[in-house]
């Protein structure tokens, strides 16, 4: 069993995806820094100095400053500030994500077209088999591919 699973764990495309993962999530936590920290701040002050990670509405009708405050006081809150914070933050990794393979889909070759499995019949124009030497549509001899 032990062999089995070091076979298994050593087989190329397990280690790919291992590795993918692990990049994605260091590329996840970047993203979520550009939003938090670039993207933000200058959003909210453009907004009349909103912070969206402060915006939250709170269910208990005692008023707090901060999300913080309320979650020490044990209110719930409907944070919908962290919330734009995360839709934006999937929509720049969605994004990301998809130039990487868009670029990877140009710079891979393209494959060879497959043969033509069929061709047409010279006297009635139906779709024939390559190695076909009679016509099934219209009977007619032909002479092979």
């Amino acid at each position: 069993m032990i062999k089995e699973f070091k076979e298994f764990a050593m087989r190329g495309n397990v280690l790919d995806m291992a590795v993918g993962i692990i990049i994605g999530a260091a590329f996840g936590q970047i993203v979520t820094s550009f939003v938090q920290d670039v993207l933000m701040p200058p959003i909210g002050r453009l907004l009349g100095h909103v912070d969206f990670s402060n915006l939250f509405v709170n269910l208990s009708g005692t008023h707090y400053p901060t999300i913080a405050a309320a979650k020490a006081a044990g209110a719930a809150t409907l944070n919908y500030g962290l919330f734009l914070n995360t839709i934006i933050n999937f929509l720049i990794v969605a994004f990301a994500v998809f130039l990487l393979v868009r670029q990877v889909n140009r710079l891979a070759p393209k494959p060879a077209p497959a043969p033509a499995a069929t061709r047409d019949c010279p006297y009635c124009l139906s779709a024939i088999p390559m190695k076909a030497t009679k016509c099934a549509h219209c009977t007619s001899g032909l002479l092979p591919a």
